[in-house]
């Protein structure tokens, strides 16, 4: 679905690298790795009420991907929380906030792709917006099937939380080209690995069964849910998934902190679901929703 402009974020201000700055000024250098080369890892945070859902495990994967990248110089969890606290408060954010996390290598004493040439250490940037959740979860989604394929570790480690992210913009651009909200990506095997902004679940028989993370980021949001079917007694898989069986689920959703729980209600022109997976899926999202507020960190 289309997000739209929403002007109570007319006058953002976003922290680059040690400061804050109005949304409209300049503040990333063209000698950045994210311009020269999309060199940076990023995570998407959800800002609620209660706090942020999964601080920890964010910074943690994203700790994790600069690692994967030889990042230099990568700021601490505390400077990154502070960073975050003073951005949330110079805009008077509590609740309804996505937040958009960005560590590049840093800049470069001159163009090239030479990891050598960053020697000024990582740029952190945070973009706080007021945001609703992406989807809307009551009408649900349709989705197609993508051509381009998700990338497994042979090519580029999708566990890596790295900004290139053509990838996953071809899928959505073709299904935009199909009236479709989001694409299902598969892996290099021809199995289901994601949609193309969210991981992806479906029910059936009973049981919540969901693709390997081989060729997939495997999300936060989608352990979080693996955790509250298990803890309602529902048998949770990971698998390989063929689009003939997603075509045949009793259900089956998208998951991501911007949308939290979606459901899919069409693939490939072919109506998901019944009344029974129907049922499931709710006790499963009620469990979601209501696990929010103690899984959330105050700063």
């Amino acid at each position: 679905m289309l997000q739209h402009y929403n002007p109570k974020n007319a006058d953002l201000q976003v922290y680059v690298k040690d400061r804050l700055i109005h949304r409209d000024e300049g503040g990333v250098s063209v000698f950045d790795s994210v311009v020269q080369g999309g060199d940076a890892v990023w995570e998407g945070l959800r800002l609620y009420k209660e706090g942020i859902l999964h601080l920890s495990s964010h910074l943690q994967r994203m700790r994790e991907s600069a690692k994967a990248l030889s990042f230099e110089n990568v700021p601490s969890d505390n400077d990154v929380k502070a960073a975050i606290k003073m951005t949330l408060e110079a805009n008077g954010m509590k609740d309804e906030t996505h937040l958009r996390l960005t560590l590049t290598r840093g800049e470069k004493v001159t163009s090239g792709m030479d990891p050598r040439l960053n020697q000024n250490g990582c740029t952190l940037i945070v973009l706080a917006e007021w945001k609703a959740l992406v989807y809307d979860n009551d009408t649900g989604i349709k989705v197609i099937t993508s051509t381009q394929r998700r990338n497994g570790p042979q090519f580029l480690d999708s566990k890596i939380h790295h900004n290139n992210l053509l990838n996953n913009i071809i899928a959505k651009i073709q299904a935009n080209q199909a009236n479709a909200n989001a694409a299902i990506m598969l892996d290099d095997h021809g199995f289901i690995s994601e949609l193309n902004d969210t991981n992806v679940f479906m029910l059936k028989d009973g049981d919540l069964v969901t693709p390997h993370a081989d060729a997939c980021l495997p999300g936060i949001s989608r352990e979080m849910v693996m955790k509250e079917a298990e803890g309602r007694g529902i048998k949770v898989a990971e698998k390989n998934i063929s689009l003939s069986e997603f075509y045949n689920a009793d259900f089956a959703f998208g998951t991501g902190t911007m949308g939290q729980l979606t459901p899919i209600l069409e693939a490939d022109g072919r109506t998901i679901g019944n009344a029974e997976g129907r049922l499931l899926f709710d006790k499963i999202n009620d469990s979601f929703v209501q696990a929010i507020p103690q899984n959330c960190e105050l700063l």
